[in-house]
């Protein structure tokens, strides 16, 4: 049920014909894994937290640095040499007192994913290499956790949501190989902008919402990719690769 405060605090979401009461209580009881709190998941875990998602949990075992801020702003001058999941995590609790909001600042890898992710609803993914997102695709697929992977660099963002563990939907590796040295793209090699990272993140936690309540039409299978250079938008499908080694065929 909900609060008194919170019917205030939702009402201008609540007020929406597509999403009601209904959809701010799906939220409440939803449980979303942020993994990364950088570019992607400062933004995301901000309107996640002011939208009323129940749990967050924030896995990032790196630390806030100054040349972080130009796109993180969870984190401030105050905060550098701090955890970024503490930091985070206290931010989301400050911005909504309703949400629970639990740091983890360990590296995820393959060895520990399944047992960081297990238990949530949705995993938003906006880590920064391909062995920590494969470890992560890996886990999603074994757990059966639809898997909202987000991306940026320059001026190019990209955002899709999968569900590989069903047999006609591909999961991230499909699109992306198995490889975890495959050559990613590296932010400090070739810059980014910051207004990009919280365009990015905001549309992360939009879709975040959509899958959580089932607002609107379903993101999963699909790719969106945005241009802010030039302004483009485009929308592909992600087939699924019948030889992937991870997801059915």
């Amino acid at each position: 049920m909900l609060s008194d405060a919170e019917l205030d605090r939702y009402a201008r979401q609540i007020i929406l014909p597509a999403f009601g009461g209904a959809g701010q209580a799906k939220l409440k009881g939803a449980h979303v894994a942020v993994i990364g709190a950088g570019g992607i998941g400062c933004p995301a875990i901000t309107y996640l937290a002011a939208a009323g998602v129940g749990k967050l949990t924030v896995i990032d075992h790196d630390v806030v640095e100054l040349s972080n801020l130009q796109r993180q702003p969870l984190f401030t001058d105050a905060d550098i040499g701090a955890l970024k999941a503490d930091v985070a995590a206290s931010a989301a609790r400050r911005i909504n007192p309703h949400v629970e909001a639990v740091p983890v600042a360990e590296r995820l890898d393959s060895g520990n994913a399944e047992a960081l992710l297990e238990g949530a609803n949705l995993i938003l993914d906006g880590c920064d290499n391909f062995d920590t997102r494969l470890a992560v695709n890996r886990a999603a697929v074994a757990l059966e956790i639809p898997l909202l992977s987000a991306a940026i660099g320059a001026f190019e963002g990209q955002v899709a949501l999968y569900e590989g563990w069903r047999t006609e939907q591909a999961c991230y590796a499909c699109l992306v190989g198995s490889d975890p040295d495959r050559e990613g793209i590296n932010c400090a090699e070739t810059g980014v902008m910051g207004a990009l990272a919280g365009m990015m993140g905001t549309m992360a936690a939009l879709e975040a919402v959509r899958a959580l309540t089932g607002l609107g039409s379903s993101l999963t299978g699909r790719l969106g990719i945005v241009d802010m250079l030039d302004r483009r938008w485009r929308e592909v499908g992600v087939p699924k690769d019948p030889q992937c080694p991870i997801c059915p065929s």
